[in-house]
């Protein structure tokens, strides 16, 4: 999936400025189910009765069991563990996000991936993450981020809102580039680098993006946040993409997703996706971890 020279819609957009916003992509009943569902799985993750929590303080995994420190996401939505599991592997295979990920990785339906899907919450105290790209540490020159930026990604990383949600901030371009100095010798948490801009997504907005676009997270402890944050990857991947997806654990529970709720034609897709994850797992055992902190 090299740069296409002559991309249209969403793919030009994405190869632009590293991320594309697609408003109302769920609405009506649809946006009500998955908002039911969501509120129940917060309420889980912030009374310690689900262990798969993103914990306020650290950034990136492996995350505790330490619900007392507060949580700013949840884990693992499509583990049939998890109540209302089975609403979220609906909207995860979904012909309207997966539509997008095709034309975004220049795929069709044989070559997609199964991958993550968590949840991003409110914490109970203001928590930002630092500026990041999600593959390549903060200490690579600029030949590095470049040998790593000019490699196909392999991926469809998304936010999908369920409410109003303006915690993303980016530099646009960035994807295409090593960092200025300015970005290199600015302080992790600065409030404000050149040319960034805030992701706003209304109720049932997704934004997909490069996730090695320059980025981070504020996180407002007084505005409710409920965004579903998942990945479809592309079979092309392989040893490039296994560390970003596995290091999230999602091994422990893939065999187990229940997909027998699907749509004929979705469960078939779905079983072949899930079927190349764990063909991605059993060629790559022991990936680490991508960041620390």
């Amino acid at each position: 999936m090299p740069a296409q020279k002559n991309a249209t819609g969403h793919l030009a957009d994405l190869e632009r400025d590293g991320f594309v916003v697609v408003r109302g992509i769920v609405s009506g009943q649809k946006l009500e189910t998955l908002r039911e569902a969501s509120v129940k799985v917060e309420k889980l993750g912030r009374s310690g009765q689900w262990p798969h929590i993103r914990t306020v303080g650290k950034q990136f995994p492996p995350w505790t069991f330490s619900p007392e420190k507060g949580i700013w996401g949840v884990q693992h939505l499509m583990n049939p563990d998890l109540p209302g599991h089975e609403v979220f592997t609906r909207q995860y295979f979904s012909e309207e996000i997966l539509s997008i990920a095709r034309e975004l990785l220049q795929c069709g339906d044989d070559e997609l991936v199964m991958e993550l899907f968590n949840m991003l919450v409110r914490p109970d105290v203001d928590f930002e993450l630092r500026w990041h790209r999600d593959d390549i540490p903060a200490e690579a020159t600029p030949e590095e981020e470049m040998e790593r930026l000019g490699r196909p990604g392999f991926h469809a990383q998304y936010n999908l809102a369920l409410w109003e949600d303006e915690s993303l901030v980016v530099v646009p371009g960035s994807h295409r580039r090593p960092r200025t100095d300015s970005e290199r010798n600015a302080d992790p948490f600065e409030k404000v680098l050149p040319d960034q801009l805030v992701v706003a997504l209304g109720p049932g907005d997704i934004a997909f993006y490069n996730n090695n676009i320059l980025h981070r997270g504020v996180y407002d402890s007084k505005k409710d946040r409920v965004t579903l944050h998942g990945s479809v990857g592309h079979s092309g991947g392989g040893k490039l993409r296994a560390r970003n997806v596995l290091q999230h654990g999602v091994g422990g529970y893939v065999d187990k997703v229940e997909l027998f709720k699907l749509s004929h034609g979705e469960r078939k897709r779905a079983e072949e996706m899930r079927a190349r994850l764990v063909k991605l797992g059993s060629e790559n055992a022991h990936v680490g971890y991508s960041l620390q902190g």
